[in-house]
Protein backbone atom coordinates (compact mmCIF):
# COMPACT_ATOMS: atom_id res chain seq x y z
CA UNK A 1 0.00 0.00 0.00
CA UNK A 2 1.25 3.47 -0.82
CA UNK A 3 1.50 5.59 2.29
CA UNK A 4 -0.77 8.65 1.93
CA UNK A 5 1.46 10.94 4.00
CA UNK A 6 5.02 10.95 2.57
CA UNK A 7 6.42 12.80 5.59
CA UNK A 8 5.92 9.65 7.66
CA UNK A 9 8.39 7.74 5.49
CA UNK A 10 11.12 10.34 5.82
CA UNK A 11 11.22 10.36 9.61
CA UNK A 12 13.48 8.11 11.70
CA UNK A 13 12.51 5.58 14.35
CA UNK A 14 14.85 5.51 17.32
CA UNK A 15 15.58 1.97 18.50
CA UNK A 16 17.77 0.65 21.30
CA UNK A 17 17.61 4.00 23.13
CA UNK A 18 18.81 5.85 20.04
CA UNK A 19 21.72 3.54 19.28
CA UNK A 20 20.21 2.39 16.00
CA UNK A 21 18.24 4.53 13.57
CA UNK A 22 15.99 3.15 10.87
CA UNK A 23 15.34 5.76 8.20
CA UNK A 24 12.07 5.51 6.33
CA UNK A 25 12.82 6.09 2.65
CA UNK A 26 10.51 8.47 0.85
CA UNK A 27 8.05 6.78 -1.48
CA UNK A 28 8.28 7.66 -5.18
CA UNK A 29 5.42 6.13 -7.16
CA UNK A 30 7.33 6.72 -10.41
CA UNK A 31 10.37 4.79 -9.23
CA UNK A 32 10.24 1.02 -9.83
CA UNK A 33 13.79 0.43 -8.54
CA UNK A 34 13.58 -2.75 -6.44
CA UNK A 35 16.57 -1.54 -4.42
CA UNK A 36 14.41 1.25 -2.98
CA UNK A 37 11.19 -0.53 -1.89
CA UNK A 38 8.42 1.03 0.13
CA UNK A 39 8.75 0.29 3.83
CA UNK A 40 5.33 -0.38 5.42
CA UNK A 41 4.85 1.89 8.42
CA UNK A 42 2.11 2.97 10.78
CA UNK A 43 1.89 6.14 12.87
CA UNK A 44 1.83 6.07 16.68
CA UNK A 45 1.13 8.93 19.09
CA UNK A 46 1.70 8.32 22.83
CA UNK A 47 0.53 10.10 26.00
CA UNK A 48 1.50 9.81 29.66
CA UNK A 49 -1.75 10.47 31.56
CA UNK A 50 -0.84 8.50 34.71
CA UNK A 51 -0.73 11.21 37.41
CA UNK A 52 1.69 9.44 39.76
CA UNK A 53 4.16 8.48 37.01
CA UNK A 54 6.51 11.44 36.66
CA UNK A 55 7.97 10.08 33.43
CA UNK A 56 7.00 7.10 31.28
CA UNK A 57 8.61 5.20 28.43
CA UNK A 58 7.19 2.87 25.78
CA UNK A 59 8.92 -0.11 24.19
CA UNK A 60 7.80 -1.85 20.99
CA UNK A 61 9.05 -5.37 20.35
CA UNK A 62 11.50 -5.00 23.23
CA UNK A 63 13.07 -1.83 21.83
CA UNK A 64 12.60 1.68 23.20
CA UNK A 65 10.31 3.77 21.01
CA UNK A 66 9.52 6.60 23.45
CA UNK A 67 11.82 7.72 26.25
CA UNK A 68 11.19 10.09 29.14
CA UNK A 69 7.59 11.19 28.53
CA UNK A 70 6.64 13.41 31.51
CA UNK A 71 3.15 13.32 32.98
CA UNK A 72 0.76 15.38 30.88
CA UNK A 73 3.05 15.19 27.85
CA UNK A 74 2.74 13.44 24.49
CA UNK A 75 5.08 12.61 21.63
CA UNK A 76 4.32 15.87 19.82
CA UNK A 77 2.82 14.02 16.86
CA UNK A 78 2.74 10.61 15.20
CA UNK A 79 5.95 8.57 15.14
CA UNK A 80 6.55 6.00 12.37
CA UNK A 81 6.61 2.38 13.62
CA UNK A 82 6.98 -1.01 11.97
CA UNK A 83 3.77 -2.80 11.04
CA UNK A 84 2.53 -6.20 12.22
CA UNK A 85 1.82 -7.62 15.65
CA UNK A 86 4.15 -6.04 18.19
CA UNK A 87 4.62 -6.38 21.91
CA UNK A 88 3.91 -3.05 23.62
CA UNK A 89 5.17 -2.21 27.11
CA UNK A 90 4.92 1.02 29.08
CA UNK A 91 7.35 1.51 31.94
CA UNK A 92 8.39 3.99 34.61
CA UNK A 93 11.29 5.87 33.03
CA UNK A 94 12.87 6.60 36.42
CA UNK A 95 12.81 3.09 37.91
CA UNK A 96 12.43 0.93 34.81
CA UNK A 97 9.45 -0.84 36.41
CA UNK A 98 6.82 -2.15 34.02
CA UNK A 99 3.50 -0.30 34.08
CA UNK A 100 1.48 -2.35 31.58
CA UNK A 101 2.13 -4.66 28.64
CA UNK A 102 0.38 -6.53 25.85
CA UNK A 103 0.39 -7.00 22.09
CA UNK A 104 -1.09 -4.85 19.36
CA UNK A 105 -1.32 -5.17 15.59
CA UNK A 106 -0.20 -2.17 13.52
CA UNK A 107 -1.50 -1.91 9.94
CA UNK A 108 0.31 -0.19 7.08
CA UNK A 109 -0.66 3.47 6.62
CA UNK A 110 -2.87 3.51 9.73
CA UNK A 111 -2.63 5.89 12.70
CA UNK A 112 -2.91 4.90 16.35
CA UNK A 113 -2.75 6.43 19.82
CA UNK A 114 -1.69 4.80 23.08
CA UNK A 115 -2.67 6.49 26.34
CA UNK A 116 -0.78 5.37 29.46
CA UNK A 117 -3.31 5.76 32.29
CA UNK A 118 -3.79 4.68 35.90
CA UNK A 119 -2.48 5.25 39.40
CA UNK A 120 -1.33 3.40 42.54
CA UNK A 121 0.35 0.50 40.68
CA UNK A 122 -2.74 -0.16 38.55
CA UNK A 123 -1.92 1.00 35.03
CA UNK A 124 -3.19 0.36 31.51
CA UNK A 125 -2.19 1.06 27.94
CA UNK A 126 -5.34 2.25 26.17
CA UNK A 127 -4.94 1.72 22.41
CA UNK A 128 -7.20 3.28 19.79
CA UNK A 129 -7.21 3.35 16.00
CA UNK A 130 -7.36 7.01 14.98
CA UNK A 131 -9.76 6.47 12.10
CA UNK A 132 -9.80 9.80 10.28
CA UNK A 133 -10.59 8.43 6.82
CA UNK A 134 -14.25 9.48 6.96
CA UNK A 135 -13.62 13.04 8.17
CA UNK A 136 -14.29 15.70 5.54
CA UNK A 137 -13.07 19.27 5.07
CA UNK A 138 -16.50 20.87 5.46
CA UNK A 139 -15.47 23.79 7.67
CA UNK A 140 -16.18 21.96 10.93
CA UNK A 141 -13.65 20.90 13.55
CA UNK A 142 -13.49 17.31 14.81
CA UNK A 143 -13.08 16.55 18.51
CA UNK A 144 -12.83 13.40 20.62
CA UNK A 145 -12.07 12.94 24.31
CA UNK A 146 -10.48 10.43 26.67
CA UNK A 147 -11.54 10.10 30.30
CA UNK A 148 -8.19 9.28 31.91
CA UNK A 149 -9.30 10.21 35.45
CA UNK A 150 -8.83 7.03 37.54
CA UNK A 151 -12.20 6.78 39.28
CA UNK A 152 -15.08 4.30 39.38
CA UNK A 153 -17.73 6.97 38.80
CA UNK A 154 -18.97 7.93 35.35
CA UNK A 155 -18.66 11.72 35.22
CA UNK A 156 -20.69 13.67 32.70
CA UNK A 157 -18.56 14.94 29.82
CA UNK A 158 -19.67 17.99 27.84
CA UNK A 159 -18.15 19.05 24.51
CA UNK A 160 -20.10 22.04 23.24
CA UNK A 161 -23.54 20.89 22.09
CA UNK A 162 -22.15 17.74 20.43
CA UNK A 163 -21.53 15.71 23.61
CA UNK A 164 -23.30 15.53 26.97
CA UNK A 165 -22.90 11.99 28.25
CA UNK A 166 -21.58 9.85 31.11
CA UNK A 167 -18.13 8.43 30.44
CA UNK A 168 -16.48 5.60 32.35
CA UNK A 169 -12.77 5.68 33.14
CA UNK A 170 -10.67 4.84 30.03
CA UNK A 171 -13.47 5.79 27.62
CA UNK A 172 -12.19 7.19 24.30
CA UNK A 173 -14.95 8.73 22.21
CA UNK A 174 -15.25 8.85 18.44
CA UNK A 175 -14.36 12.08 16.65
CA UNK A 176 -17.41 14.35 16.58
CA UNK A 177 -18.06 17.29 14.28
CA UNK A 178 -18.35 20.67 16.04
CA UNK A 179 -18.59 24.23 14.68
CA UNK A 180 -15.28 26.08 14.44
CA UNK A 181 -14.84 28.73 17.12
CA UNK A 182 -15.29 28.75 20.89
CA UNK A 183 -15.95 25.33 22.42
CA UNK A 184 -17.08 24.79 26.02
CA UNK A 185 -15.68 21.68 27.75
CA UNK A 186 -16.63 20.20 31.11
CA UNK A 187 -16.30 17.04 33.20
CA UNK A 188 -18.24 16.62 36.45
CA UNK A 189 -19.43 13.81 38.72
CA UNK A 190 -21.04 16.09 41.31
CA UNK A 191 -18.24 15.44 43.78
CA UNK A 192 -14.55 14.67 43.40
CA UNK A 193 -14.35 15.40 39.66
CA UNK A 194 -15.09 18.90 38.41
CA UNK A 195 -13.37 20.94 35.71
CA UNK A 196 -14.46 23.36 32.99
CA UNK A 197 -12.66 25.10 30.17
CA UNK A 198 -13.33 26.96 26.93
CA UNK A 199 -11.02 26.51 23.94
CA UNK A 200 -11.01 27.72 20.34
CA UNK A 201 -11.06 25.10 17.58
CA UNK A 202 -10.28 25.78 13.93
CA UNK A 203 -12.07 24.66 10.79
CA UNK A 204 -10.90 21.33 9.33
CA UNK A 205 -8.64 20.53 12.28
CA UNK A 206 -8.76 17.37 14.42
CA UNK A 207 -8.42 17.48 18.21
CA UNK A 208 -8.18 15.18 21.23
CA UNK A 209 -9.44 16.48 24.59
CA UNK A 210 -7.66 15.03 27.63
CA UNK A 211 -9.56 14.65 30.92
CA UNK A 212 -6.95 13.74 33.52
CA UNK A 213 -5.72 14.13 37.10
CA UNK A 214 -6.39 12.70 40.55
CA UNK A 215 -10.04 12.77 41.73
CA UNK A 216 -10.53 15.21 44.60
CA UNK A 217 -7.27 16.99 43.85
CA UNK A 218 -7.92 20.66 43.06
CA UNK A 219 -4.32 21.81 43.39
CA UNK A 220 -0.82 20.37 43.54
CA UNK A 221 0.95 18.35 40.88
CA UNK A 222 -1.99 16.48 39.33
CA UNK A 223 -5.33 18.28 39.74
CA UNK A 224 -8.34 17.23 37.70
CA UNK A 225 -8.04 19.29 34.52
CA UNK A 226 -8.90 19.55 30.84
CA UNK A 227 -6.21 19.81 28.17
CA UNK A 228 -6.14 19.23 24.43
CA UNK A 229 -3.84 18.56 21.48
CA UNK A 230 -4.17 18.84 17.70
CA UNK A 231 -4.04 15.51 15.84
CA UNK A 232 -3.83 17.04 12.37
CA UNK A 233 -5.57 18.92 9.57
CA UNK A 234 -7.88 17.94 6.71
CA UNK A 235 -7.18 19.91 3.53
CA UNK A 236 -9.68 20.90 0.86
CA UNK A 237 -8.77 17.83 -1.23
CA UNK A 238 -9.80 15.54 1.66
CA UNK A 239 -6.19 14.55 2.37
CA UNK A 240 -5.36 14.18 6.06
CA UNK A 241 -2.15 15.71 7.38
CA UNK A 242 -1.48 14.31 10.85
CA UNK A 243 0.98 16.07 13.10
CA UNK A 244 4.37 14.37 13.31
CA UNK A 245 6.98 14.67 16.01
CA UNK A 246 9.78 12.96 17.89
CA UNK A 247 10.07 14.90 21.15
CA UNK A 248 7.86 15.25 24.22
CA UNK A 249 5.46 18.18 24.30
CA UNK A 250 3.05 19.36 26.97
CA UNK A 251 -0.63 19.24 26.03
CA UNK A 252 -2.33 22.63 25.78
Amino acid sequence: MKFPFPSMRTRAIALFSGALLLTMTACNKNNDDSNNPDVPVAGLMAFNLAPDVASAGIALGGNNAVNNLPYGNFTGGYLPVYTGERSVESYNAASGARLSSGTFSFADSAYYTVFVVGTNNNYSNVFVNDDITNLTADGSAYVRYINAIPDSSQPTVTVGTAVNEPAAYKTVSAFRSVPAGALALAVNNGGTISATRSITVEANKIYTVLLSGQPGNTSGSAPVEIKFITNGTIDANAAKTPATGNSARTAN
